[in-house]
């Protein structure tokens, strides 16, 4: 039986809605290792062998938190982007949801991501960049070690409790969290792990670490039916939540919630 832990909720409020907007954070070229890690039990067959496969990735630059509410809502004022799903279709979109502007933007598809992310000249995360930056410079399968807990992450660890009675998703509290409500990575990066889980730019394709990212196409594949989303959400487990973890889903929801899922940008440096 899990033991009931207290978790005290720490919000970011130091930090503005405008300030939230631009703040990218460089990671240098060079290679890395990326998939499973030596030291992971848990890596499944499309993570590549272990201790991971060295990639090359150019130098970038990658957003600081996940794109929020209120960052969103911009690109619509402007006339730019797509209304996702909203609070009132579902309690688990954080659009038009009270208290929640600067939580990362939910329910979104992948393209209204991407064009958000153009809107501001960017683009989503190519999957290499993404791992490479969440890993920020760690071959363990969390950046911080081998086991991960609300301390680091937004996630359902099937302990902490919170304000709804009964249920660890969240660290409680059965939705997200704002952005940076955990500490960062080494590179000062936030919610890479947990809080959204989030679109990469990639189709999915099952060795693509080796036939792909491995050979210098970082792009690929070229086509698919599945996009990749990485890092693991609020609402789930901790074998989600590693570094090489890749979960997929449609580009289009369709009739679906992608309450789990919300984004960041990077721009090429």
């Amino acid at each position: 039986m899990y033991k009931k832990s207290v978790f005290v909720l720490v919000l970011n409020t130091s930090i503005s809605t405008s300030a939230l907007a631009l703040q990218q954070v460089s990671v240098p070229d060079g290679a890395f290792k990326m998939g499973c890690s030596a030291t992971d039990s848990k890596c499944e067959k499309d993570e590549g062998q272990a201790g991971g496969i060295s990639v090359n990735v150019p130098a970038f630059k990658i957003d600081k938190y996940e794109v929020t509410v209120a960052n969103y809502k911009k690109c619509m004022a402007a006339g730019k982007c797509k209304k996702p799903k909203d609070h009132q279709r579902n309690k688990y979109c954080n659009l038009g949801a009270k208290g929640r502007e600067n939580h990362p933007i939910n329910c979104i598809d992948w393209q209204d991501a991407q064009t958000y992310c153009q809107w501001r000249g960017a683009r989503l995360p190519y999957e290499a960049e993404w791992e490479k930056a969440a890993r920020a410079g760690s071959t363990t399968a969390y950046p911080w070690g081998n086991t991960v807990s609300c301390k680091q992450a937004i996630l359902d660890d099937g302990v902490t409790q919170g304000s709804v009675k009964g249920e660890p998703d969240g660290c409680g509290e059965d939705r997200t969290w704002s952005v940076g409500s955990r500490p960062p990575n080494a590179l000062g990066l936030y919610d890479m792990h947990g809080n959204a889980g989030e679109w990469v730019s990639n189709w999915y394709g099952k060795n693509a670490l080796a036939e792909n990212y491995a050979k210098g196409d970082l792009k690929g594949p070229a086509s698919g039916k599945q996009k990749v989303v990485r890092g693991g959400s609020w609402d789930e487990n901790i074998a989600n939540l590693r570094s090489s973890f890749r979960n997929v889903k449609p580009p289009v929801s369709g009739d679906t919630i992608y309450g789990s899922i919300g984004f960041r940008c990077v721009s090429e440096k």
